[in-house]
């Protein structure tokens, strides 16, 4: 005996009574829908049985439903935050706007009331299902994903306790290989949601590290925002050893092993097509583990240089030695001042398809497509040097090195310079001329220096005023002015007005986000002299200024003056 046939739904009837679809393409979709738990528009769509305008005015005339025209909404205007977009993505879903308790829901088939009913749950809301052609509807629903991707904050906006609870988290070995493990089941629910949402927040304050730190009668969580590290929780002493477990097994180290120093990775998977990273150490402290996260930020290496706040003499500067097919490019600071994206913004200009970019570093912070990135590993003594000597076998054309931490590197990566190839580098010094010095003291023949070195880039992050709350700072006297030196930055008096922070919703304590301070120097022929004749830092200062080129203190009172930054921040980061 037949197995009774399954009637079709009012919108497969419409569409076969109207020859739209025949009755087996109907009964298939409708079937496919029911076992896939999608709608049977999305099946019908899928398959290329009929057009997406056709559907709509079916469903338009079978419902009595007008179709709603999403050329008419602005994308950036839909609600945001009220629904998880993993949900929207699976039900090709989109939230048009609000009334009070009522969500409308745009939607290819408004007969789809396991969508509705899951957005309702998710949500809270009442929700009803507005007509939306299924071409238009993808086309804005995957504009809006885009949108939330980009504002990390609103993507998260959707999380509830149970994704906090199953975050995607794959931990991340030295060769680059994630673990796809589960690791949300290796230990109990409130420290893994607790970990989550301290992850989850320190992404949506933009902070850069995260630290866990044990004491003897206390524990503490802080962020590092903008550079400052404030605290944002205290959680129970009891738990520090279950915290530092989590943290470990989520970065795949040892577990057990508790009395060295281990680091490791982690990959937060914010949406399907946004993802963290997170580089993790820990280190054995008298009670207990500390544990510190720097967030690695792919997008950051992407800002492009108009954003990081060089002044239009020095990105010229910069952008002409990133033209050279030779020499070397030093970009010097102390750790956190940003050399790393500025190096990576000079890779992202020179990566092209007719390059061949090498980069060496300990460890490889941002994966760049196109670009051949090494992880020094010093314990098989893959160190800069031997990696730098690698390259040169390997036809480069561009090579950059993570630091400049020996003689031997820096002999091979001069020798690099001289031979045909751009090479790019950081050191750990305070300013430009110190930077040469530095490379004589090491013992790098002063020759090779005064004419391998074509550029020098100094640099601070100080912290940007916010511009909801700042107010002009009208306390100041002319005295005090002339003392910090602002008759020197070029700016008369009267054409420029300082600020101070107050702070509001929008920032913290009056800052919001950073601006890099710079000193860019060129190594001119006078300089090139200095160093020929054994001259100090002093001179070659000297000679920077008169050549027209601004130290870190100029440049960073000028940030001041332009509003951008405030004098006590410009204090901070250059004042001696």
């Amino acid at each position: 005996m037949n197995a009774p046939t399954v009637p079709l739904s009012g919108l497969a009837r419409r569409l076969v009574s109207d020859g739209i679809v025949n009755e087996d393409t109907a009964r298939t979709a409708q079937k496919s829908a029911k076992s896939q738990k999608t709608s049977f528009v999305t099946e019908l769509i899928k398959g290329h049985d009929a057009s997406p305008s056709a559907i709509a005015n079916a469903a338009s005339d079978e419902f009595g439903t007008p179709i709603f025209d999403l050329s008419s909404i602005i994308t950036s205007a839909l609600p945001t935050g009220l629904v998880d977009l993993k949900l929207l993505s699976k039900h090709q879903a989109l939230p048009l706007f609000r009334r009070g308790n009522r969500l409308f829901i745009g939607l290819a088939d408004p007969t789809n009331l396991h969508a509705l009913d899951e957005i309702k749950f998710n949500t809270g809301l009442n929700t009803d299902a507005i007509l939306v052609e299924a071409d238009k509807l993808e086309q804005g629903l995957e504009a809006y994903l885009n949108t939330q991707e980009e504002n990390i904050g609103d993507s998260l906006g959707g999380l509830d306790d149970e994704a906090l609870d199953s975050l995607d988290v794959e931990a991340v070995d030295d060769s680059g290989k994630m673990d796809d493990r589960d690791t949300a089941d290796v230990d109990e629910a409130p420290i893994v949601k607790f970990i989550n949402k301290v992850l989850l927040d320190a992404i949506k304050k933009g902070a850069s590290d995260i630290h866990f730190e044990p004491y003897e009668r206390s524990y503490r969580v802080r962020f590092r925002t903008d550079g400052i590290l404030e605290e944002v929780a205290r959680p129970p002493t009891a738990l520090a050893t279950r915290l530092a477990a989590r943290l470990k097994v989520m970065s795949q180290m040892d577990i057990s092993e508790r009395r060295v120093p281990q680091d490791g990775r982690i990959k937060l998977k914010i949406t399907k097509t946004r993802a963290i990273d997170f580089r993790v150490n820990t280190l054995p402290t008298l009670f207990g583990e500390k544990v510190v996260l720097r967030i690695l930020d792919p997008s950051s290496a992407k800002l492009g240089i108009d954003a990081l706040g060089y002044e239009d003499n020095q990105k010229k500067l910069f952008l002409d030695a990133l033209q050279q097919p030779q020499g070397m490019i030093l970009v010097t600071g102390p750790t956190g001042s940003g050399k790393t994206v500025s190096l990576y913004t000079g890779l992202n200009i020179l990566n092209t398809i007719e390059r061949n970019i090498s980069t060496a570093e300990e460890p490889v912070e941002i994966n760049l497509e196109g670009i051949n990135q090494v992880n020094v590993n010093n314990k098989v003594g893959l160190t800069f040097a031997e990696a730098l000597r690698s390259f040169l076998r390997q036809d480069p054309d561009i090579v950059m090195v993570g630091e400049i931490r020996d003689l031997e590197t820096a002999e091979i990566g001069i020798k690099a310079a001289q031979t045909g190839h751009l090479v790019l580098s950081t050191l750990h010094t305070n300013s430009a001329p110190e930077t040469l010095t530095r490379l004589l003291n090491m013992g790098v023949p002063a020759f090779n220096v005064a004419t391998t070195v074509s550029l020098i880039i100094a640099q601070r992050l100080a912290r940007r005023l916010c511009n909801h709350c700042k107010k002009p700072a009208t306390d100041i006297p002319d005295e005090i002015l002339s003392e910090e030196g602002f008759d020197n930055i070029g700016i008369p008096r009267e054409e420029f007005q300082l600020f101070h922070p107050v702070g509001c919703s929008h920032c913290s304590k009056g800052y919001k986000g950073r601006v890099g301070v710079y000193e860019v120097v060129r190594i001119t022929d006078t300089i090139s002299r200095i160093i020929m004749e054994g001259g100090n830092a002093i001179q070659i200062a000297d000679a920077a200024r008169d050549a027209g080129f601004n130290n870190l203190r100029i440049s960073a009172l000028r940030k001041a003056a332009q509003g951008l930054t405030s004098l006590e921040e410009a204090n901070r980061v250059t004042k001696d």
